[in-house]
């Protein structure tokens, strides 16, 4: 929405060139993610590292902040407010430092789970894909995908037998009902929670229906932390902001805001964990991500023999064989991709 916006507003501006209508492009996406995460400087970020892997523009720095500094002024300055967590401190008392302590054990655990949560990054990612690519196969006529994809969803809640999974899943007026804050205490969450949630979101996603993927990625990870903590004996918090952040991190190919991300929203006690978390789960989740448009920059593999700034589009179709652009149209490899005018906004 925010990019949109800014999009919109570009066009009533005579004079910009291509690289004006870039950084207003971008400065419209951090607005619109610091403002309604109440992370500015995240937002920033995640606007410069989110359009091509491995590469940021500096030239939209101070734009981008103003934007996620303003927007989250604005909201705040309405009433408007943002979820607020909490983690227990590992620090003792009278401790000089600020950062939490390095602990062999905690750590050894956390491996574990930066492995998993990189590895669900790529579940999410490739399951939301494929599923869009199913229907688009047996459903040739667009406005009835969605149709389709609701009465799955129905039928999924009859299913599992709980309406836990739709929506956000921020919070709930159901005290017994798992989200994302349950998700930060011990029996918040069920074992296999963040599994529903995937299939859930990516029936609706791939059956057509437009956004949605930042908060319910937030949930997956934050109540697949909540069971790894369980089956671990690690803090269930720690784990669940180890979570919450990585996946995203992993699904979107941002691990430098998802950092910053995690000291905005859970303070700085833990920025070793959550950097080492989100640049594990960034690599493990390979070259893929929820936005195919994506740019390579640098390849995340040593010796790559990728174009520069082949598109993860094209960097799927070749992995795995499917075409998922227009129908019959010629399938192409990533060396033959070169980027458009269009597709490098």
């Amino acid at each position: 929405m925010g990019g949109s916006l800014a999009g919109g507003l570009a066009r009533w501006i005579p004079g910009l060139d291509r690289s004006d209508v870039q950084t207003m492009l971008m400065a419209g996406i951090a607005a619109g993610f610091g403002g309604v995460f109440g992370t500015p400087v995240a937002g920033m970020i995640f606007a410069l590292e989110v359009l091509v892997i491995g590469r940021m523009n500096y030239r939209a720095i101070v734009p981008c902040l103003i934007a996620a500094l303003v927007s989250n002024r604005t909201c705040t300055g309405w009433g408007i407010g943002h979820t607020h967590y909490h983690l227990a401190s590992m620090l003792p008392a009278g401790a000089e430092s600020h950062l939490a302590p390095f602990d062999t054990r905690l750590m050894a655990c956390a491996v574990l789970g930066w492995i998993v949560f990189g590895l669900t990054s790529l579940l999410f990612a490739e399951l939301t894909h494929g599923v869009h690519g199913l229907f688009k196969r047996f459903i040739p006529w667009p406005i009835l995908r969605p149709v389709v994809g609701g009465f799955a969803v129905i039928g999924l809640v009859y299913l599992v037998g709980s309406r836990d999974y739709l929506g956000l899943g921020v919070t709930s007026p159901d005290a017994d009902a798992v989200t994302i804050v349950s998700s930060f205490q011990a029996g918040g969450a069920h074992p296999w929670s963040w599994w529903w949630k995937i299939l859930f979101t990516a029936v609706t996603l791939g059956s057509g229906f437009k956004g949605g993927e930042v908060t319910p990625l937030f949930f997956i990870g934050a109540a697949l932390g909540n069971t790894l903590a369980v089956l671990t004996g690690a803090p269930v918090d720690l784990f669940a902001a180890l979570g919450f952040l990585a996946v995203f991190a992993g699904a979107t190919n941002t691990p430098l805001a998802c950092t910053m991300m995690g000291v905005e929203l859970f303070g700085g006690e833990y920025a070793a964990y959550f950097a080492v978390a989100c640049l594990s789960a960034y690599l493990f989740s390979g070259h893929s991500g929820i936005y195919l448009s994506q740019r390579i920059g640098n390849s995340k593999l040593v010796g790559s023999n990728l174009p520069a700034d082949a598109s993860l589009r094209t960097v799927r179709e070749a992995r795995i064989g499917l075409r998922l652009g227009d129908a019959g149209a010629k399938r192409r490899s990533p060396a033959e991709e070169r980027p458009s005018e269009e597709k490098a906004d």
